[in-house]
């Protein structure tokens, strides 16, 4: 018999399965990832795929990616982290002031504009890449980082995400007593709201930061120069050489590509780490009701 009060554990074996197969599903490409970068380009061919080369040569190819080009990697790598942390946190703070908004005040009209919002969710990005790059063109900040920056401020889900959080992370007793105590909106945002609301400003900046980080689509169509690509559009360009048929085929550059991947997600993964905390909390709290 169990003792009083000890959880009795279940095991389930067809849930035990689905896990290892989903657990699978994730880790064997990243897998694959680090060990195809530790091989050259003949060793990609001639070597089982899952298992490292007799000659491991990950810092070699690394240097490489690093000074390929003149170093346009690292360039492509610094373009990205530009990108990727200017839009997450615009993203975010715009987020925050309309989630914000949408949770504390009344105003004629608001429950149809939250509804366009939750059906602004709904609408594939790749839908607007064109009517996009069609009004940039007008203004003329076409190849221009304002072309991928701009459009990556604009986050429904997001705004959405901070709605929901800001209904029950900042009470309203404390906004009325900083309004008796005299605080203006703006002080009341910035001062209180904000630090009640940075568990999920957090969660919004690193959903937004892989997703700019990860877009692909809208850089193609909107940059034209080499040195203003994010990472995604440089080394598709690099797999186009290294794939394609033709004289100018570089076969060799396989390897660089796959490297160039590896190194690409490292920051990711960091980022994910060192905003973990903060992403659980500002899932978990905002779902919770005082």
């Amino acid at each position: 018999m169990t003792a009083p009060g000890r959880a009795r554990r279940r095991h389930s074996t067809p849930l035990t399965i689905a896990m290892l197969a989903a657990l699978a599903y994730f880790v064997l490409p990243l897998f694959w990832l680090v060990v195809a970068a530790t091989k050259s380009t003949q060793d990609l061919f001639t070597t089982f795929g899952l298992w490292f080369s007799r000659a491991p040569r990950l810092l070699a190819n690394i240097g490489a990616t690093f000074g390929h080009d003149d170093g346009v990697f690292g360039h492509w790598l610094l373009n990205t982290i530009g990108y990727a942390v200017v839009s997450a946190l615009g993203a975010a703070l715009l987020a925050a002031a309309g989630g914000y908004g949408f949770a504390k005040f009344r105003f004629r009209g608001d429950r149809a504009a939250f509804n366009l919002v939750l059906g602004a969710i709904m609408v594939p990005t790749t839908a607007l890449a064109i009517p996009t790059y069609l009004l940039f063109a007008k203004v003329e900040l076409v190849n221009t980082p304002w072309a991928v920056i701009l459009p990556s401020l604009v986050s429904p889900f997001g705004l959405y995400l901070m709605r929901i959080y800001a209904q029950d992370a900042v009470p309203d007793s404390l906004l009325e007593a900083a309004r008796i105590d005299g605080a203006g909106e703006a002080r009341i945002f910035f001062g209180i709201a904000m630090r009640l609301l940075a568990p999920g400003l957090v969660t919004v900046v690193l959903f937004t930061l892989v997703t700019t980080w990860n877009n692909y689509f809208l850089p193609l169509i909107m940059l034209n120069d080499p040195n203003l690509y994010p990472i995604t559009v440089g080394l598709a360009s690099w797999a186009s050489r290294a794939v394609g048929g033709g004289a100018g085929a570089d076969s060799d550059m396989l390897s660089l590509v796959v490297t160039g991947s590896l190194l690409s997600i490292v920051p990711l993964v960091a980022a994910f780490l060192l905003l973990q905390r903060y992403w659980q909390s500002g899932l978990t709290t905002g779902g919770v009701k005082q």
